[in-house]
């Protein structure tokens, strides 16, 4: 085990090679080629660290830049890349993952500015007038509307491709503590369909044509849907300590000591004074410049500069660790300053480690999903695995106990249902904030179009007597979720089940829950209950269980018979308490799906209830 972890994220530093790039809109995009675009000065320590042993570079930039070293050291640790599984490239979302918490789908952004409706409560609570309301520079909205903002008061709010609500205020007009009131309001008022990743506070000084930002930005984000590392961690009792935005990204959740920082060299020198130090725990570290100052600005030469700033301190850093320290550097997100776009990019990234377990040389190949850091973390400070939570949509998913639909998987799988009957599906579980939609396959793609992120898509494979071949299956799955699905109900193979062979069955759960869980969704798998023994029902709980599906569901419908709520509270107490339990078949009225929750199930199938 580790003492500590240290856990460093530079912020934008992504490694291309995305495979979902293009639908992002970041084809090519290779923040680390651009870099290495400006002079082949060597990165001695990110090279002993194994980033450019990283299986892939084929980037033209890349491969020059290591043709012109005379010394490439061999990797001393583990090495890899990464892709992100959640629908996104935000700072949020980056860390949210690479703490333990998928989404499927994307923080909103507001490419036309903030609905009207948005701008009048703001300036209805703040008492002040908005001005500019528009995806904007922020260097460049100061310069354009300051002058503005200081002659008449109003509130310079603006927006980027991220998932923000910005506000910009002069220091001499709008205290920073005042501001920062203001961001506390708009973080209440973005909320629901309208939940945005980060309020920002942007204050600035100087004078018109000399305006400047000052380093007291502060972030209010929304809090993560999910318990994440630094909640686990702290929660075991051990130091969770921050440096630079973290404690901002997790809304201030999850941390004992906070060190908030105005650019990378302070967080690198708080990063070298915490080696020195004696905790025991986790330190996560941002180093924000490389994202804020230069992939944001286009600027090659100072992401360079500042990579080969970092470098120098990792050097320091490596030579004071102690033998049971675990160092991890990655990453959250590309922002690749060669392109014409500033914005984020959808790219891989690193993920070097070195320290505890992780002293000789190791290519960890190309890994799905951030949460591989989670995992790493985790088993290294408290020798267990992490049970990660899967967050289809923000705000989705979480049982109301007030609203029993909260836990019900509205549902349409009629071989006659229209285009029309799902549309009005997805809008009655909108309504009554459902814990998702169950549709056929051919309607997936046309369900999450409909539900444009405020609903959860769920969908069948082996639909609805699961005698489909393994194969078929996975691929049937892998589809869904590409299609927009983050719930997929798996009918088992019967007809393995009653000729014996268990192993087959076990086997294919375990092929699909892989499957289902590297696109970032989660796997129910439906039984039929009504068609088995208390012995049959008993050893699949165990086998649901040890081969990691997330939920075990009664029935398709489909069969002679439903849920009871004798099988659910078997069930219940048949599975591992990781395995939640959903009741399906038969059930029509509210009391039925309240009296199902009692007996132990978490989610309910049911086409209406009354």
């Amino acid at each position: 085990m580790a003492k500590r972890v240290f856990l460093v994220v530079l912020d934008s530093f992504g490694i291309g090679l995305a495979p979902d790039a293009e639908r992002f809109g970041d084809k090519g995009s290779n923040t680390l080629a651009a870099v290495c675009s400006y002079g082949n000065e060597p990165f001695e320590n990110l090279t002993k660290m194994g980033l450019f042993d990283i299986d892939g570079h084929d980037d033209k930039r890349i491969r020059d830049y290591i043709a012109a070293q005379t010394d490439m050291p061999a990797p001393i640790g583990s090495y890899g890349r990464i892709r992100e599984l959640s629908d996104g490239k935000d700072s949020t979302i980056g860390h949210w993952e690479m703490a333990g918490v998928l989404s499927s789908r994307p923080l909103p952004t507001y490419p036309d500015g903030f609905p009207q409706e948005i701008i009048d409560e703001l300036k209805e609570k703040t008492g002040r007038d908005i001005i500019c309301n528009k995806p904007y520079s922020g260097t460049e909205v100061i310069k354009d509307y300051g002058e503005e903002h200081m002659k008449t008061g109003a509130l310079i709010v603006y927006t980027s491709a991220d998932s923000v609500l910005q506000i910009a205020a002069h220091e001499d007009v709008v205290p920073v503590e005042e501001l920062y009131g203001y961001c506390k309001i708009a973080r209440d008022i973005m909320k629901g369909e309208h939940a945005v990743g980060r309020v920002i506070a942007r204050p600035f000084e100087g004078v018109p044509g000399n305006f400047t930002r000052t380093p007291r930005r502060h972030d209010f984000s929304l809090e993560a849907p999910a318990a994440t590392l630094p909640d686990i961690v702290k929660a075991a009792g051990l130091d969770v300590i921050s440096v630079g935005k973290i404690n901002d990204l997790f809304a201030g959740r999850g941390m004992t000591k906070t060190n908030p920082t105005s650019g990378n060299t302070e967080g690198i020198k708080k990063m070298l004074e915490y080696v020195d130090k004696d905790f025991n725990g986790l330190c996560y570290i941002n180093l924000v410049d490389f994202d804020m100052k230069y992939g944001h600005r286009n600027d090659i030469e100072g992401y360079n500069k500042a990579m080969h700033e970092f470098d120098e301190a990792l050097g320091k850093m490596i030579s004071l660790l102690y033998p049971d320290d675990l160092l991890i550097v990655t990453a959250d997100h590309g922002c690749d300053p060669s392109t014409e776009s500033t914005d984020h990019s959808r790219e891989t990234v690193p993920v070097l480690i070195y320290g505890e377990g992780h002293n000789v040389p190791h290519n960890m190949g190309t890994l799905a999903g951030f949460t591989h850091v989670a995992d790493i973390a985790f088993d290294a400070l408290l020798a267990a695995p992490y049970k990660r939570e899967f967050t289809p949509a923000v705000g989705a998913n979480i049982p109301d106990p007030d609203n029993i639909m909260s836990r019900v998987d509205m549902t349409n799988l009629k071989v006659t249902a229209t285009e029309d009957d799902i549309k009005d599906l997805v809008k009655r579980a909108i309504e009554a904030k459902a814990a998702s939609v169950c549709v056929q396959p051919c309607y997936v793609r046309l369900a999450s179009k409909e539900a444009k992120g405020k609903m959860s898509i769920c969908t069948v494979i082996g639909f609805p007597n699961g005698y489909n071949t393994t194969s078929v299956k996975k691929f049937e799955a892998e589809e869904a979720c590409d299609n927009g699905a983050s719930e997929i109900d798996m009918v088992i193979n019967q007809c393995m089940l009653k000729s014996g062979d268990i192993n087959a069955v076990g086997a294919e759960i375990g092929v699909i829950a892989e499957a289902v869980h590297a696109k970032g969704a989660i796997l129910k798998v439906i039984i039929e209950t009504c068609n088995l023994t208390r012995k049959e029902k008993a050893v699949l709980c165990h086998i649901v269980t040890v081969q990691g599906a997330d939920f075990i569901k009664t029935s398709t419908g489909f069969g002679s018979a439903g849920a009871t709520l004798e099988d659910v509270s078997y069930m219940r107490r048949m599975c591992g308490g990781d395995v939640r339990v959903k009741a399906a078949g038969g059930i029509r009225t509210k009391e039925d799906a309240q009296k199902m929750v009692e007996a132990g199930a978490d989610r309910i199938g049911a086409s209406a209830l009354k």
